[in-house]
């Protein structure tokens, strides 16, 4: 049968999105794990093989058994806020009960035969606690060297899933979010399933807290459920935009499109496939910061796209009238 979290009133009324960076940088090593699922991220896997060969992941690959294993939860844990940081979040699993920290990583090893009982698990075990602080160790040397140089272009990714699916909700109300998250997740009757999943004795069960939501740009084409207690219950799925995430360039504006907006704006308004900074789209397009914003400022005057503060920077993105703009002019 396949994994169901059957909701209640509280549930359903605490139901939030979250991005996290430590979740990201442990999805991205489980992508590295499983060469048959690159499908859209073979850019990426290209441009950080010599990084990836240079770094030591021995230890977190004792935690990353084959394909339908278990991953140690404490790895990643579901954020309690809905953008941390990865400091915070480093802080937060080199925190972890060491006890608990021996029951996950004992379940992990007893996914691959003869694993637990080897020099390398052994040890991992009888020192729990040096264990968290080690893989936190080896945790953030990836973060750094994998994933930090994207993570702007990553998270404009995420928040524009956010965006996109908050909308949804607005529109349809709930059953438009859950039923659009991916085509292995149903919705119906109260009742959220994994289609992906099968049942399992220690599956977190619905207590109140709501459903932790996440996108990610390297879980496709899987969905990733973390329903094994304590944790909260977590759907981490695949985020809408991240197929265009390591194009070699934007996409060019149709001729019809260039000459109602002109050739740099049409282009901006093209390209802006997931919400972008000035500074990114000056890079992307190779023009100046000055005129790149006098462009988006135009656009945004005339309805075509909305910013929002992101941090330190301001992302930019089609409204609904610009992407019907895109669509009708055949562009994108």
């Amino acid at each position: 049968m396949p994994l169901t979290l059957d909701l209640g009133t509280e549930d359903l009324t605490r139901c939030r999105f979250a991005i996290s960076p430590l979740c990201q940088t442990h999805e991205a090593l489980r992508l590295l794990r499983r060469p048959a699922r690159h499908g859209y991220h073979r850019g990426w896997l290209r441009r950080v093989r010599r990084t990836v060969a240079a770094l030591d992941l021995s230890p977190l690959w004792l935690f990353i058994p084959p394909p339908g294993g278990y991953i140690p939860d404490f790895l990643g844990p579901p954020p309690d806020e809905p953008y941390p940081s990865i400091e915070d979040e480093l802080a937060r699993m080199r925190a972890t009960d060491p006890a608990l920290a021996h029951a996950e990583m004992a379940r992990s090893l007893a996914c691959t035969p003869g694993l637990a009982a080897s020099p390398e698990g052994r040890a991992a075990l009888d020192d729990p606690a040096a264990t968290v602080r080690r893989l936190a160790d080896h945790t953030e040397q990836a973060w750094h060297a994998l994933l930090a140089p994207d993570w702007p272009r990553h998270r404009a990714v995420l928040e524009g899933d956010i965006a996109h699916r908050s909308r949804q909700a607005a529109d349809g109300g709930l059953d438009a979010l859950l039923t659009g998250l991916h085509p292995g997740i149903g919705w119906a009757g109260h009742t959220l399933t994994l289609c992906m999943y099968g049942e399992v004795a220690d599956a977190q069960h619905a207590d109140g807290r709501g459903v932790l939501l996440m996108p990610s740009v390297f879980v496709w084409p899987d969905v990733v459920s973390g329903f094994a207690r304590p944790w909260q219950p977590t759907v981490i799925y695949p985020a809408r935009g991240m197929g265009r995430l390591h194009d070699s360039g934007p996409p060019s504006p149709s001729q019809a499109l260039a000459r109602l907006l002109g050739h740099h704006r049409a282009a901006l308004l093209t390209g802006l496939t997931t919400p972008a900074s000035t500074t990114e789209l000056a890079a992307r397009h190779g023009l100046a910061p000055s005129t790149v914003s006098a462009h988006l400022s135009v656009l945004r005057e005339a309805g075509l796209l909305v910013s929002r503060r992101a941090g330190l920077h301001v992302l930019y993105g089609r409204t609904g009238l610009g992407e019907d703009l895109i669509r009708g002019s055949g562009a994108g």
